[in-house]
């Protein structure tokens, strides 16, 4: 892919009418917030058994699913292994959704309280705080905890969410908020997939897309005006974002709980070409976004080519 990278007069002719309209995308996610939000401690029945048959994620969803590792695997071993890789998407889930709660707080500090979007703020705030408990309750549900990300990944996490803003900040919301909803739209609808994870994952879906469309917006209006050094910066560093996100989805301990030699488990997981066209196809959205708005740079597609999301 050829980056070309749209000039400032471009962004400004983009995204323009973006930043008017900005007030009134909020007004609506509050609209729609009050229409149609979810208390996971009662949308989800935390005390139904756990069926032994069912997995915790469309098995397509595996990072072994289609590798020499899989048809070797036990129909037990596959549940359990697709069980623990949901809780550590889940688990990283809770990671980025708590940077980013502080990412929103620190945006909006001593802000307009009168504003739509200085509310929704809030609201979003909210929504990610009953999010992570409801990802840790399916967690312990579960019985796969402690699935943290990399320590490497959790100290450029706190280093981010200290520092960045605007459009870095969203974007890299962004990032994490779409790879998830693509695959929690297949997992809800997955009849092996437990009803638990089910239920969470259409809370989730609806929920996030209004946080989508708010981050979509909120990197519009940060971006009227950008440089072209600016642009460039933010989309190296939204890609690095990414980087550590997507690395640390799934922990190479789920490999263990499932029985499995987790060094030949990474080695599989990582070459499976499966799973990387299943990536490819949960970034699209995204891709099409981040190249809207300048951010495919030379540097930033190299990383996204690494990962597989393009």
């Amino acid at each position: 892919m050829t980056s070309t990278l749209p000039s400032t007069d471009q962004l400004s002719a983009v995204f323009g009418a973006g930043q008017r309209d900005g007030e009134a995308v909020s007004a609506r996610l509050l609209d729609s917030a009050a229409q149609l939000s979810y208390d996971p401690t009662t949308e989800v029945d935390w005390d139904e058994p756990l069926d032994p048959a069912l997995h915790g994620l469309n098995p397509e969803w595996s990072t072994l699913y289609g590798t020499e590792l899989w048809d070797e695997m036990t129909d037990e071993q596959r549940v359990t292994l697709t069980r623990h890789e949901v809780a550590s998407i889940m688990s990283t889930g809770i990671w980025f959704e708590m940077i980013l709660q502080q990412m929103l707080l620190r945006e909006h500090y001593a802000g307009d309280t009168t504003r739509k979007d200085f509310q929704f703020a809030l609201t979003e705030i909210a929504d990610e705080c009953r999010h992570s408990i409801m990802f840790a309750r399916a967690c312990e549900k579960l019985g796969a905890t402690g699935y943290a990300p990399k320590r490497s990944g959790i100290e450029l996490g706190r280093f981010f969410k200290s520092f960045a803003s605007a459009e870095r900040a969203f974007a890299a919301a962004l990032v994490a908020e779409e790879v998830l909803d693509v695959m929690q739209r297949d997992w809800m609808r997955g009849e092996d997939v437990l009803p638990m994870i089910r239920t969470t994952s259409r809370i989730h879906v609806v929920e996030e897309s209004r946080h989508m469309t708010y981050a979509r917006q909120e990197v519009r209006e940060s971006l009227v005006g950008a440089s072209r050094a600016r642009v460039r910066s933010s989309a190296l560093l939204i890609a690095i974002v990414t980087q550590v996100v997507v690395t640390n989805l799934v922990h190479r301990d789920v490999y263990t709980a499932a029985g499995l030699d987790a060094d030949r488990a990474v080695r599989e997981a990582r070459a499976n070409k499966h799973h990387h066209a299943m990536m490819r196809t949960s970034s699209r959205h995204l891709m099409a976004f981040l190249g809207e708005c300048g951010f495919l740079t030379g540097p930033a597609v190299a990383i996204y080519r690494r990962l597989h999301m393009i």
